[in-house]
This record gives structure tokens, C-alpha cells and sequence, in this order.
């Protein structure tokens, strides 16, 4: 919803929220071409307009009506592959399903991801999940990556890097096809690494080495088909 429909359901945008813009794409035919087209006995042209709007999920704000909170409903837990939520289970990893973005703390080793409604194509929850997975392999006490580098630097390029491609090794591997490509989100790390001509071939063997260290984990009994496992996520559900 938009900040005044918010305001008019009797509730606000918490401040410091951001949201997402939207955009409203459409034809109209004004009053007058219409009477033109008539009068010359044609078809009435279109224009086409476009309307940007700001919007705000639900849960980004505060004071809305019982009804319009309780229409949240937590996804179906078909939305997750099977063998991903068997794998990701396997691991132990401290795994959070909420909140509006996607991160892993490595101060408190710990991995979050928004549910799988919050992406245009569920099955991209997949990507991100194995992605913030990757980050996770490089913990101290597990791959020991350096996890040290600060936003736009080249060591958090690295680490970027071998985590989205640990993701689509470890998606690969699962017969998961997202439909957001790897590709563009790699391209964008190397171009902070152009001055290192063997970054790419590096930070593939890192990743290698994350995804193998993750599929490790996976049950050789899961049946890819199997709509439920003996071991279902274990997951805490983050404010």
C-alpha cells in the first residue's frame, strides 16, 4: 500500500522504512479523439500512460486495522523444493525465514532470507537461500574465508563472488533453475576485480569448494519428488 492509504486505514509507514517502486502501466482514449473518431468514422487512438507509485508491505508498517494485518498469510511449504528444505535442514545452520532482506551475520552465524513471497518467482527464494548458504561455509570453524572486507571493497567482491557461485553450483546440483541469472550478479563483482585477471578462476574454486561442503550434507535417501521429509527446516520464523 501507498503512505496515504496507510494514513487513510488509520495506521502509518514506520519511520526509516523504504519502499518499492511500482509502476502502473495503461491506455486511455481522451473525450475529444473519441469525438473525433466518431465524426470521421475511425477507430479512436490510445495513449499510453505510465504512473509510478511508492508502496510498502504490510509488515513495514504499524496501527493498521486487525483485519488488513491478518490478511498475512505465511507461504505454503510447497513454495520450497523439497530437497533444498531437506539440505538446508541438514546443515545445522541457524536458518531465519523473514524480515525484508536477505543477509548472513557472521558475528552471530546466522542466516536470513525473506519467504519465498517475497519474490516475483518463488523458486529465486532458492538462489538466495544457497547464496547467503555460500556466505555461510566461510565461517572460521568451517571453510575460514575472510569475511573481514567493508561494501565495494575487493575483498568483499571475493567473498560475493564465490557465495553466488557456491549458490548456483549448489542449485545446479539440485536441479534448481532460477529464473534471476547468476551471470549479471557476477559481473557486477567483476568489475570491482578487473585489475586481478584470475579473480574469477579463484574465487570458482572457493566456491566449489563451499557447494561440495554444503551438498555433503544433503540425505542420499530424499526422494526429489517427495512432497514432505522426516527432516523439515529448522527454521525461526525473524520479526
Amino acid at each position: 500500500m501507498t503512505f496515504r492509504q496507510a494514513l487513510g486505514l488509520g495506521g502509518h509507514v514506520r519511520k526509516g522504512e523504504r519502499g518499492t517502486t511500482i509502476v502502473y502501466a495503461d491506455r486511455f482514449t481522451p473525450d475529444d479523439e473519441r469525438r473525433r473518431a466518431a465524426e470521421a468514422g475511425e477507430e479512436p487512438g490510445a495513449i499510453p500512460v505510465l504512473k509510478r507509485f511508492t508502496v510498502f508491505n504490510i509488515d513495514q508498517c504499524d496501527g493498521l486495522p486487525e483485519e488488513v494485518a491478518a490478511s498475512i498469510v505465511p507461504p505454503p511449504p510447497s513454495q520450497i523444493e523439497p530437497r533444498a528444505e531437506a539440505l538446508i535442514a541438514a546443515t545445522g545452520a541457524d536458518f531465519r525465514i523473514g524480515g525484508a532482506r536477505a543477509y548472513y551475520n557472521p558475528t552471530g552465524d546466522f542466516v536470513q532470507v525473506p519467504p519465498p513471497t517475497a519474490y516475483f518467482e518463488p523458486i529465486n527464494w532458492h538462489r538466495t537461500a544457497f547464496h547467503e548458504l555460500g556466505h555461510w561455509t566461510g565461517h572460521t570453524s568451517r571453510l575460514n574465508r575472510d569475511h573481514s572486507g567493508a561494501f565495494g571493497s575487493k575483498s568483499y567482491a571475493r567473498e560475493e563472488l564465490v557465495a553466488e557461485m557456491a549458490g548456483a553450483f549448489t542449485c545446479a546440483s539440485l536441479g534448481i533453475v532460477p529464473t534471476v541469472r547468476h551471470a549479471d550478479y557476477i559481473g557486477s563483482w567483476l568489475e570491482v576485480l578487473r585489475q586481478d585477471n584470475r579473480a574469477v578462476v579463484r574465487a570458482a574454486s572457493a566456491a566449489s569448494k563451499a557447494a561440495n561442503y554444503l551438498l555433503a550434507f544433503l540425505p542420499q535417501t530424499i526422494d526429489a519428488d517427495a512432497g514432505s521429509n522426516e527432516k523439515a527446516v529448522a527454521v525461526r520464523t525473524a520479526a
